[in-house]
Formats: C-alpha cells, sequence, structure tokens
C-alpha cells in the first residue's frame, strides 16, 4: 500500500496524482508495486536471475502511453534493474520512466537502472526520465543509469532527462544507435548544489545514410559541486548531428564539457558547441528593477535556463 511519501515522488517524477491510465509498472522498494497491460502493449517480469521487466509494443500500436516509474524509501537499500523494450514497427508511444528516493537513514539508497530499447521501422518513442531525491537522512541518494537505444529505419526517439535537486551522485551512461533516416534527440537537463556531483557520458552513433542526432544539454551548478559532460557524436554515413552544451555555474562549483565530434563518411555534417559562465549581471539588474530580490532574480533566470 503506497503512502503520502510515495505519492509525493511519483508526482515528482512521473507527474502522476492517481493510478496512470494504460500500460505501467510501478516499482517500490525492489518490488513490483502494481501494474496494468493493454491489448497492445505487454508488461512481464525478467526471468534468469536479473530484476526488471520486459515491455513489447505491438506493431501499430499509437496514442498510447507506458509509465514504469520506482521509489524507494529504504534506507541501505541497492538495486540493480534491467529493463528492455521492444518496440514494433509504425509505432507512436509515450514512455515515462524515472526514480524517486526518499532517504530518512544515514545510509546509502541506490538505484542502477539498464534501459536498452530496440525501436522498430518507422516508429516513433517519446521518451521521458526524472530523478528526485528527497529526505533528512545523512544518507547519500545515487542513481546510475545506462540507456542504449537501436533505431531502425525511419524510427525516432525524442529523450528528455532531468535531474533537479536531491541527487548525491549520478554517473549517466548514454548510447544510441541512428540507423537509415532515423532521427535521435535527446534533451538533457540538470541542476547540483552542495557537494554532488555528476557525470554524463554519451555517444550518438549516425549509422546509416539520412541519419541525423542532436543533443541539447543544460546544466547548473551551484555550491562546491562537480559536473563533467562527455557528449560524443559519430558520423559513420551521409548524415547531420549537432552537439550543444550550456551550463551556468556558481558559488564554488566547477564544471567540464568536453564535446566531441567523428566523422567516419565524406558527406558527414557535425557540429559541437559549448560553452559554460555565469548568470549575466544585466539579466540580474533587469530583473530586480521589476522588484525581485536578488535571490529571486537568480531563481527566476535559473528556472527559465532548465525548462
Amino acid at each position: 500500500m503506497m503512502d503520502k511519501t510515495d505519492w509525493k515522488l511519483l508526482k515528482e517524477i512521473a507527474d502522476l496524482e492517481k493510478t496512470p491510465q494504460g500500460a505501467y509498472n510501478i516499482r517500490r522498494n525492489g518490488q513490483l508495486d502494481s501494474r496494468s497491460t493493454t491489448a497492445n502493449i505487454d508488461i512481464t517480469t525478467k526471468t534468469g536471475g536479473k530484476s526488471g521487466i520486459d515491455i513489447r509494443v505491438k506493431p501499430g500500436t499509437k496514442k498510447e502511453s507506458i509509465h514504469i516509474p520506482v521509489i524507494i524509501q529504504a534506507t541501505g537499500f541497492t538495486e540493480l534493474v534491467y529493463n528492455d523494450f521492444f518496440i514494433g514497427e509504425d509505432c507512436d508511444v509515450d514512455i515515462v520512466a524515472g526514480c524517486g528516493i526518499h532517504n530518512t537513514g544515514c545510509e546509502t539508497a541506490q538505484h542502477d537502472g539498464l534501459h536498452t530499447f530496440y525501436i522498430g521501422k518507422n516508429s516513433k518513442v517519446r521518451y521521458v526520465e526524472r530523478h528526485y531525491g528527497e529526505g533528512e537522512g545523512e544518507g547519500k541518494r545515487i542513481f546510475n543509469p545506462q540507456t542504449v537505444v537501436y533505431l531502425e529505419e525511419g524510427a525516432s526517439i525524442q529523450m528528455e532527462t532531468t535531474q533537479i535537486r536531491g541527487v548525491d551522485s549520478t554517473k549517466r551512461d548514454t548510447k544510441i544507435v541512428v540507423g537509415k533516416d532515423a532521427e535521435a534527440v535527446i534533451t538533457e537537463k540538470l541542476l547540483t548544489h552542495g557537494s554532488q556531483t555528476a557525470q554524463s557520458d554519451m555517444e550518438i552513433v549516425l549509422d546509416g545514410a539520412g541519419a541525423s542526432g542532436r543533443v541539447i544539454s543544460r546544466s547548473v551548478a551551484q555550491g562546491q559541486s562537480k559536473q563533467v559532460f562527455y557528449p560524443k557524436m559519430t558520423g559513420n554515413a551521409a548524415c547531420f548531428g549537432h552537439v550543444q552544451c550550456d551550463s551556468i555555474i556558481m558559488d564554488q562549483a566547477q564544471v567540464s564539457s568536453i564535446p566531441a565530434i567523428a566523422a567516419n563518411h565524406v558527406d558527414a555534417q557535425l557540429i559541437h558547441e559549448a560553452a559554460i559562465g555565469r548568470i549575466a549581471g544585466d539579466q540580474l539588474l533587469k530583473l530586480m528593477t521589476l522588484g525581485l530580490t536578488e535571490e529571486e532574480a537568480e531563481e527566476k533566470i535559473l528556472d527559465g535556463f532548465l525548462q
């Protein structure tokens, strides 16, 4: 039975205030809490010793959603979950994932997950993953997600990953292999504060003719936190790729952004941009003339930057 804290976590990571419609799988403290399938979407528990689920979407499935949130309240709890998504041809689906940890104890609570997507020809997937931590205990809240995506001809994925406050340490690994005339768009949003650390390793491999990829990374580093980004775009065919990383640095924080592009074909068009800087003084001044305090003006700018 889920309590108020569970529902608060679900609201933060999946925008859920009640049991979702459509297919869903809610995992709580390492165990299945509830599950629903549909005529077109099947969710089954993994066998063979691995923890996690298999999600299978029938060809032609459109305008359906899948929610697979994870919530943890147990201090000292650590898990590794494997989730595999098999998306048939000509589908159009939304997938909402993410994990929320409420840790009031003195031991670490940690969730590591490996999500692998096999997206069929001409299918469209919108994937949202949010990480959130809370709790007044001294125990750390740690997330280490891995995401691997294989896009067949004409397929696309729009991936949005968000981590705003409460996460002490994270290491994110993402790899997407983009086939002929397929498209991958990744939007990454991250805020760290205190002594938190975050590392994001990302590789987009444009493997087929007409493939395209775009990475938009925005982050804010506050306090003594540290962030490191390694986005890489590789073009193996006539393709187009763009990597854009923008960071705001504050206080005594440290940010490293190391974008890379690698062209292995004469018709590969690849671009990368990276910018790190503080909040502009004229932006603060403009908002303060409208009656905001300096702190309120900073928050307004950061909220807009991370939207």
